[in-house]
């Protein structure tokens, strides 16, 4: 093991010059290009950006689905070349087994790694738990909600304590009510195991409201154009929605992702003042 693999801690992400191209042939395209990033252990990261920007894409290569291009790209130091349960993904519908009941599916992944059945279904009934499902773990899958559904997965995929919890737009088909509360849910459970999140949405509220840190991208090929820092307390509640620091981040969010290419990128100005008051940033792209 080298010095650099010995001095992160469980859960780092590091992308240096990262490119990831798509298709064959003459169908060939950059989906991403040229990303330099990384992520603090126990993150919670969103990354924000417009259809087809390549969002999904980057969480893929990180799960290990997509090969990269050219670049870097390392968990914990070591350079990610396939899947691994210690990176676990939680897509938007969720993968669940129809002919397994709700526990089953919960306790698969530690089936997989040879656990005996008492001691796995103890440990999915314990995740379960964890996302408020104990009273449904008899059920089939078509027999929950689509949120109960989703937390299922969530557990499904917890129970593995992956180092880092990948998610593709997970609450993307879930109703307005229903989008809230898991939100409020996956903050509660983060906050309980301190996994690195990398969260991948095209929702504004959603990614303000979440996150740690907002990474957003330009369209495609998919570059990082600002690195959003967020310092709202936690925990969070909806009238965080409302306040006049998180307006003002989502109104500089909305001018990024209409920012046409070949113009200077919006500015995000002090609170109470408007963007005419100050000159425009300039970033090397």
């Amino acid at each position: 093991m080298s010095a650099y693999e010995k001095a992160v801690e469980p859960g780092r992400i590091d992308g240096q010059q990262l490119s990831i191209r798509l298709g064959q042939g003459a169908q060939t395209f950059d989906a991403v290009q040229n990303l330099d990033f990384s992520v603090e252990p126990g993150e919670f990261v969103c990354i924000l950006g417009p259809s087809g920007c390549g969002k999904s894409t980057l969480l893929g290569a990180l799960a290990g689905h997509l090969q990269i291009s050219a670049g870097a790209l390392r968990v914990d130091g070591q350079a990610v070349d396939g899947p691994s349960p210690e990176r676990g993904m939680v897509f938007q519908h969720h993968t669940l087994l129809p002919w397994r009941s709700v526990l089953d599916n919960v306790a698969f992944g530690l089936k997989m790694q040879g656990l005996g059945k008492a001691e796995r279904r103890y440990q999915a009934g314990e995740f379960l738990r964890l996302v408020g499902l104990q009273e449904f773990a008899l059920r089939w899958p078509n027999q929950l909600s689509g949120g109960m559904q989703q937390r299922a997965e969530i557990a499904r995929v917890l129970i593995n304590r992956p180092r880092l919890l990948l998610m593709d737009e997970p609450f993307g088909a879930l109703d307005a009510q229903t989008r809230a509360r898991m939100q409020e849910l996956l903050l509660d459970i983060w906050t309980r195991i301190r996994t690195t999140v990398v969260f991948v949405t095209h929702d504004i509220d959603e990614a303000l409201f979440l996150a740690d840190r907002v990474l957003v991208m330009s369209p495609r090929p998919g570059r990082f154009i600002e690195d959003l820092r967020l310092d709202f307390p936690r925990p969070r509640h909806a009238s965080l929605l409302t306040s006049p620091e998180f307006v003002r981040l989502k109104r500089h969010c909305l001018e990024l992702l209409r920012h046409e290419e070949g113009r200077e990128l919006p500015r995000l100005t002090p609170l109470g003042l408007p963007s005419a008051d100050f000159p425009p940033l300039r970033i090397a792209l």
